[in-house]
């Protein structure tokens, strides 16, 4: 008879966010739906009629990277490592405990380490590809994002894997290590995502029209598109035997994923791949949709992702679905870190019972009918939480957490 697949829990949590880094800051703001809008800082953006976002403020790298020179991280690659400090610190370990245990480190992306790649373009155009410093080429490579972390934390076994599956990607890692945990490969992984706000993004954004002016409005009448945001979000799954082992306490369960890739249209979403997603993810966690309690969408504020995902849902769930959020709202679009997030906000829904908000509602729009929790987090008995991530070219990523029970 072959063995059961183990179970796979969450032990340790790591956000980095613009509305707090670790956990008890990161509940505090989703709980106060609290989204911290300013000017972007991190580039030169004169000729833009705008260009507002979220931003994490008051980061040190040195305050994380003890081990290995921190001029050897970009920016993306320090929130990552800082995320991953945290999901540790929380869990009660310390790299040297992982060392001698089999491993696994993922992190997903969108842009990788971007503010380098821009300094590289701007170096190449302004002296030549010549002139380019060869510690900046290096730097800039996107396997450092996940690399960093095992560097960082001293796990010479571990084989990194950075997933380049844009605002999916977070979901794609946490996919990943579930799997190499229940399947014997792993008995723990450390897994999420990170990206940096940068100049080509958000031009790239830009020049498509969904950048919004001043805030992100998910599912509202008059929303206007994204927000640029940036961070990190690394969640320590474990066996349930390690887990069990050592004592942990044990925030959530990662019950399931699923994955698709449609290639339907450069970024408009396809609503049949969606369901089909959601419907594999639920197959996956051995989940009935009536058993969800709450819907973390993609939810980016653009007029086609939210009025599509509203219809996915519904297809799937009924004219009466869960609650759908969207974190974003608080958040601002953190490319590849985006659906770490959210499985770490998931999470906190589960073990500290509210619902996080999404916030700047002011419109309701009939073709998004759904309870949306506007503005104000809820009170909720959160048992399962679906997380949705969706990326340019259809690729789409869903992860299914749940509230630990022994006898699942």
């Amino acid at each position: 008879m072959t063995p059961a697949p183990e179970r796979v829990v969450i032990t340790g949590r790591g956000p980095v966010s613009s509305i707090g880094t670790g956990v008890a800051e990161f509940t505090e703001g989703l709980r106060a739906g609290r989204t911290e809008v300013a000017p972007l800082t991190a580039f030169d953006t004169t000729g833009f009629a705008y260009a507002n976002g979220c931003e994490v403020t008051g980061f040190d790298p040195a305050e994380w990277i003890t081990r290995t020179p921190a001029d050897r991280f970009g920016r993306a690659s320090a929130f990552a490592v800082a995320a991953a400090r945290t999901a540790l610190a929380e869990a009660g370990l310390t790299g040297e405990d992982l060392r001698d245990r089999p491993g696994y480190v993922a992190v997903g992306t969108a842009d990788g380490e971007s503010q380098d790649i821009d300094a590289l373009a701007a170096e190449t155009i302004a002296h030549g590809a010549d002139a380019v410093d060869p510690a900046l080429v290096e730097r800039a490579a996107t396997h450092r994002l996940s690399a960093s972390i095992a560097w960082e934390l001293g796990l010479e076994d571990v084989t990194p894997m950075t997933f380049a599956t844009a605002c999916s990607a977070g979901n794609y890692a946490i996919g990943d290590g579930l799997d190499a945990i229940r399947f014997g490969d792993a008995d723990y992984a450390l897994v999420g995502g990170a990206d940096a706000v940068c100049r080509r993004s958000f031009a790239s954004f830009y020049r498509l029209g969904i950048m919004s002016p001043d805030r992100c409005r998910p599912f509202d009448a008059d929303r206007q598109g994204i927000l640029s945001g940036e961070g990190a979000g690394i969640l320590l799954l474990e066996s349930l035997t390690s887990a069990r082992a050592r004592g942990a306490r044990i925030h959530a369960e990662v019950l399931g994923y699923g994955l698709n890739c449609d290639a339907h249209h450069a970024f408009a979403p396809e609503q049949e791949s969606v369901r089909a997603c959601m419907e594999a993810a639920l197959r996956d966690a051995g989940v009935r949709p009536g058993d969800v309690d709450l819907i973390s969408a993609h939810g980016t504020g653009t007029k086609s992702n939210d009025v599509t995902e509203v219809r996915a849902v519904k297809s799937v769930y009924g004219d009466r679905p869960p609650p759908v959020v969207s974190l974003k709202s608080m958040l601002g679009h953190t490319m590849g870190a985006s659906s770490a997030l959210g499985a770490i906000a998931a999470s906190i829904a589960i073990t500290e019972g509210f619902l996080p908000p999404t916030v700047n509602h002011r419109t309701p729009d009939p073709d998004c009918d759904i309870d949306c929790v506007p503005n104000r987090s809820v009170p909720a008995d959160v048992r399962i939480v679906q997380n949705n991530g969706f990326a340019f070219g259809g690729n789409n990523a869903i992860t299914l957490l749940g509230r630990y029970e022994e006898s699942r």
